[in-house]
């Protein structure tokens, strides 16, 4: 009965609803137009999302299982294993950082855009080097090898990802001047979004959302990062605001004439739970054992993906610089 207890709260947990209940089980309906109500309610919407494209999936007859197969496995995985570990992240450097900071921002509407800016430009630092250095793509490859975009993908993550993520979005907010009340409310609104951004073609076809794919990140720029065409390969790396990719030059529109391929250059068995998750790791491990050097050994850590000892480059840059030379 224990174990049944446990994956009724789990169930519970996954589709966000834990707090909805508590609250009606008050009867005090007021809590909802609390700022911890309003979340509430929003908690759920991604979870039935997610449900709602698997069963819009079986009835187009477009399942994608192994992806949600993969995925789920993932998740339990990481439940188990990195609970906590990124919440304790976030406290720490909050607490070691906050008196470094030059300045402390308000709680105004100008102060929240501000903190918006700050987070995104942490955010794409994190996700810049998960792609650009090859130990932090260990981590973040997880999340790329799917071969199908769905929402279920948001929960393909190394359980060392989150930690390493949160250490350097929350640093770059707090040093900045970001107050913890407001870096709270930034990081939900950010993350239920970076959840959707996720959603596949079974719920929306064409997510470029028009007008609005000149001004945010859409579905569709995420589904581009996903991508392993030449033409998309490391870009986009914000979440709602576009502006750091559009700054630092990795801004990339999906391009109808270019289909877009998910999932990794590396071969792999994308239906395996140990080669998704723990095979840039093996693939590393082999590298660096069989580098001449200690300074080539070093180097394999810390350069890019496919950066070779020989010289022999297979890196996002190089790829993709030879695809536009062509067209």
């Amino acid at each position: 009965m224990e174990i049944l207890s446990i994956l009724f709260e789990e169930v519970l947990g996954f589709l966000g609803i834990t707090q909805v209940l508590e609250i009606l089980k008050t009867g005090d309906y007021s809590a909802f137009r609390t700022y911890d109500g309003i979340a509430s309610l929003i908690y759920p919407i991604i979870p039935l999302l997610l449900l709602l494209e698997l069963v819009v999936g079986l009835i187009y007859k477009k399942p994608q299982i192994k992806v949600y197969k993969v995925n789920f496995l993932i998740y339990i995985f990481n439940r188990f294993v990195g609970r906590f570990i990124s919440i304790a992240m976030v406290a720490f450097c909050i607490g070691l950082f906050s008196q470094y900071a030059p300045f402390k921002a308000g709680n105004t509407w100008y102060w929240f855009v501000y903190a918006y800016i700050v987070w995104e430009f942490g955010h794409f630092i994190y996700h810049y080097l998960g792609h650009k250095v090859r130990l932090f793509w260990c981590l973040h490859s997880t999340h790329h090898a799917p071969e199908e975009m769905n929402l279920s993908v948001t929960h393909a993550h190394f359980f060392l990802e989150a930690p390493y993520a949160d250490t350097i979005r929350t640093t770059v907010c707090i040093l900045l001047g970001v107050q913890p009340e407001m870096l709270f409310t930034v990081m939900f609104i950010d993350g239920t979004y970076g959840a959707f951004i996720h959603i596949g073609e079974n719920i929306i076809k064409d997510a470029r959302f028009g007008f609005l794919n000149k001004l945010m990140l859409t579905p569709s720029h995420h589904r581009v990062h996903h991508a392993r065409n030449p033409l998309y390969m490391d870009t986009n790396f914000c979440n709602l605001l576009n502006i750091w990719d559009r700054v630092f030059g990795t801004y990339q529109e999906e391009q109808k004439s270019v289909a877009i391929e998910y999932g990794i250059t590396r071969e792999m068995d994308s239906g395996s739970f140990i080669d998704v998750y723990f095979g840039e790791i093996v693939a590393l491990a082999k590298d660096v054992a069989k580098a001449p050097g200690l300074a080539n050994k070093f180097l394999y850590l810390v350069m890019p993906p496919g950066w070779s000892h020989t010289g022999e480059h297979k890196t996002a840059k190089v790829v993709r610089n030879a695809y536009l030379e062509k067209t």
